[in-house]
């Protein structure tokens, strides 16, 4: 007889959770910069500093039209809830195709 082993399951909880995000200063003209107040939570102390990206992607169709336009560096983070405003410079218009410059678009703020 054969004895199934039960499985393993081991979960692992993200140590900083986005509360809230706000696009400040919207509607806004397109050559201004992006502005986002962010508001986290950390739940333990953290080694290394957080790094936040802005990321403009100029087409859906070509990955190399993604635009980075800011890295920043936010540490040390205290345990608790935290508050920045995150401002990034505006996309460069002659990377973004001709086809995609009125078109719908994503910009992306990672952790």
């Amino acid at each position: 007889e054969t004895v199934a082993s039960p499985s393993i399951c081991i979960a692992t909880m993200a140590l900083v959770n986005v509360v809230n995000m706000v696009v400040l200063d919207n509607p806004t003209n397109f050559r201004n910069p992006f502005q986002f107040e962010i508001t986290f939570e950390c739940l333990q102390e953290l080694e290394d500093d957080l790094e936040w990206k802005v990321v403009y992607v100029g087409s859906a169709e070509d990955m190399t039209r993604d635009q980075v336009l800011d890295e920043i560096l936010v540490g040390p983070v205290p345990v608790g809830v935290n508050k920045f405003v995150l401002q990034a410079d505006a996309p460069d218009p002659a990377s973004i195709p001709n086809g995609d410059i009125l078109g719908v678009t994503v910009v992306l703020v990672t952790c």
